[in-house]
Order: C-alpha cells, then structure tokens, then sequence
C-alpha cells in the first residue's frame, strides 16, 4: 500500500474515533427515545474504527491513538444540538471516507471506503429525517 492509502486511512481512523466520541457526548443530551440508534451507530463506529486499526496494521502502517477530546463546533446542551452534532458526527466521517475512496488505487481499500461511506450515509439521513430535513439524502455523501 502506498503512502497516500496509509494517510487517507489514518485520516479515516482518526474521523471514527472522534465519532466514537461525539457519540459519548450525543447519548448526553440525546432524547430518550433516541437511545436505541445512539447505541447502533457507537457500535457501528466502534466496529469501522477497530476494522481501521486492523487494516492500518496490516499494512504494517502506524497506528495513531485518539486524541483527549474532539469538542463539538457548538454547545450540545439538549436534543436539538444533540441531533445536529450527530449530522456533523455522520458528515464528517463521511467525507473522511470519500476522500479514502477518491485517493486510493487498492482495490480492498476502496471497497472498504464504500462501505463505511455508504453507512455514513444511512446515518446521516436518519438524523437529517429526526431533524425534518428535507431531503434527507443527498446525492453525493461526503462531499465537503
């Protein structure tokens, strides 16, 4: 694997454990009913991040650990803002994994990318629908 592939995927690792994070934080302020997806998708997120490492790995490639904290760009303090920093969770990780996608030439890693890209996107339109953004997709996921 070439240094852009080990770059594109540490700039994806380091997006899921800031996922991982802001999960943390939207299970906080999250409504009640919420919980059941909250706890979906941390899973998920933890399962693509450990699958990251994996990969990072195997590329006998560095693995980097987490930062202390990834504060949120605004106040999380109720469901709203809770909501919304899950859209920034999902679009952010979503852009790490298009630009994995766009950079690399390994076939096993592209496909990796979908994959983690197209999950991001069903995250993402959930919380755009919790929200009651219309539409709820968009045509290109990841797109900065």
């Amino acid at each position: 694997m070439s240094s852009v592939d080990q770059q594109a995927l540490t700039d994806a690792l380091n997006a899921e454990y800031a996922a991982v994070y802001g999960y943390g934080v939207i299970s906080a302020y999250a409504a009640a009913d919420r919980n059941k997806i909250i706890l979906e998708f941390t899973a998920a997120h933890r399962a693509r991040r450990q699958s990251t490492i994996d990969a990072l790995k195997a590329m006998d490639a560095p693995v980097p650990g987490p930062a202390p904290a990834y504060p949120p760009p605004s106040p999380v303090n109720n469901p709203i803002p809770a909501a919304k920093f899950a859209v920034t969770v999902e679009s952010d990780t979503a852009i790490a994994w298009r630009s994995l996608v766009e950079r690399t030439d390994s076939t096993e890693l592209r496909r990796m990318g979908v994959e983690a890209l197209t999950d991001c996107a069903v995250r993402l339109a959930t919380w755009q629908q919790i929200l009651g953004t219309s539409p709820a997709t968009s045509a290109f996921p990841g797109r900065a």
